[in-house]
C-alpha cells in the first residue's frame, strides 16, 4: 500500500506524470474524429487505476459547481469519473450524485437516457470528460441533460486537447474546466523521458 497522500501542493503534479507516463503516446495516430494527430491521449489506464482515480477525483471536485447536486458524463470516458467525483464528494461530506448518459436510450425497459439517482428537474448538474478534442461527446452529454430539463453550465475535462473543444463549448454557452492542456502532458512527457 502506498503512503502517498495527496495534498493541494502535490496532487495535480503527480496527476500531470500518471499522465504524462500512462496516458500519452507520440506518434502517427488517427483520432475519433478522422483526423490526424502525433499526439494520442487515453486517461483510461489513470482514471481506471486506484491513484489515478484518486487523484483524479480530487482535482475534479474542486471545478465542480459549489450548486450543483449531480456530476454526469457520456459512457464509457466519463464512468469511472463519475462514480469517483461523487464518492470524493461523499468523504468530504458533500452531497454529490453520478449519472451516466448512455450513448442512446436503452433498448427496453425505461428506454432511459440516464442512469443514476435521478435528481429534480431543474437541478443543476456539472458534466465530465476524460480528453476534449471537439468537445462532440460532453455537448452529446449536454445536449440529453438539458433536454431532460437539467441546468448545465460548465463541464470540467481532465484534459484539453486544444482543438476546438474550447470554442465549441462557448458557442453552446458552456464554461470548460480542463485540470490539464495537451501542452501540458506533452512538456512533462518529455520532462521524463529524458
Amino acid at each position: 500500500m502506498s503512503s502517498f497522500t495527496p495534498t493541494p501542493q502535490n496532487y495535480l503534479d503527480e496527476l500531470l506524470t500518471l499522465l504524462a507516463r500512462n496516458a500519452y503516446k507520440h506518434g502517427d495516430f488517427t483520432l475519433a474524429s478522422g483526423r490526424k494527430s502525433n499526439h494520442y491521449v487515453n486517461c483510461k489506464p489513470v482514471s481506471l487505476s486506484g491513484k489515478g482515480l484518486m487523484l483524479v477525483s480530487q482535482a475534479m471536485l474542486s471545478h465542480v459547481e459549489d450548486d450543483a447536486v449531480a456530476v454526469a458524463g457520456l459512457t464509457l470516458g466519463a464512468d469511472p469519473l463519475v462514480s469517483g467525483v461523487a464518492m470524493t464528494a461523499y468523504q468530504k461530506d458533500r452531497s454529490l450524485d453520478a449519472l451516466i448518459v448512455r450513448k442512446e436510450a436503452k433498448g427496453h425497459g425505461t428506454s432511459a437516457w440516464l442512469e443514476g439517482p435521478l435528481p429534480p428537474i431543474g437541478s443543476k448538474i456539472t458534466v465530465l470528460e476524460d480528453v476534449v478534442t471537439s468537445g462532440g461527446s460532453s455537448l452529446k452529454a449536454v445536449k440529453q441533460l438539458r433536454n431532460l430539463g437539467y441546468e448545465i453550465s460548465r463541464v470540467v475535462a481532465i484534459v484539453d486537447r486544444q482543438e476546438g473543444g474550447f470554442e465549441a463549448m462557448i458557442a453552446s454557452e458552456l464554461q470548460l474546466e480542463s485540470l490539464f492542456l495537451l501542452s501540458d502532458v506533452v512538456s512533462r512527457f518529455r520532462e521524463i523521458s529524458i
